[in-house]
């Protein structure tokens, strides 16, 4: 059994780029697109491009160095560090920004990815689908947990063999509800849930 997690949200206790849009004081433009996202009024790829054109000019190494510091789920890290094996991050974020988060977390991270010159994101290469790393471990004869709360993770919830939705940061986005196998708005309860899948 594989368990891909989303990151932003439910394992970070905060919505990432909303931490750098306000500590690069670019929030206005930021937050109440990521909030819009989430719940499912924009689409995600829209989204995340006009987030990475405001986002992208900002150094880099910066971004990675900020992140490290969002606070993550106690639990469901420490779940995530005693089953390394078995979690996998599933994240749209640009690897290049979670670089030290995915160092923290020393699980298999599958990312968004752009080109970097001179510390800047200069061109988004490739915008991951979550459902993809769904599917690569299904064809791999993996029973596979998902676990995430955004409208972004419709699709890998839909693949994925059991799916669970979370409410920890915010309310799991309405598009999850009538296709997640759970919802789960307590860190503790969430590990225990996963314990008992495994």
């Amino acid at each position: 059994m594989k368990i891909l997690f989303d990151l932003d949200g439910t394992i970070t206790a905060q919505e990432t780029l909303p931490v750098i849009a306000q500590h690069f004081r670019v929030e206005d433009k930021i937050t109440e697109l990521t909030q819009q996202t989430v719940q499912g009024n924009v689409p995600f790829i829209e989204s995340f491009i006009r987030r990475v054109n405001i986002l992208g000019n900002l150094p880099v190494s910066e971004i990675s160095n900020l992140l490290v510091k969002v606070p993550l789920y106690p639990k469901l890290y420490a779940f995530i560090q005693q089953h390394k094996d078995d979690c996998i991050v599933v994240t749209g974020n640009l690897s290049c920004w979670c670089k030290g988060l995915e160092e923290k977390l020393q699980c298999k991270t599958y990312c968004s990815e752009a080109e970097v010159v001179d510390d800047r994101v200069v061109k988004l290469k490739t915008i991951l689908r979550k459902e993809q790393i769904v599917d690569l471990y299904k064809a791999q004869g993996e029973q596979v947990v998902f676990v995430g709360d955004g409208n972004n993770d419709l699709e890998a919830m839909r693949h994925a063999d059991i799916s669970i939705a979370t409410g920890l940061t915010h309310n799991p986005a309405r598009s999850l509800y009538a296709i997640c196998d759970y919802i789960i708005f307590n860190e503790q309860a969430l590990c225990r849930q996963l314990n008992q899948l495994l």
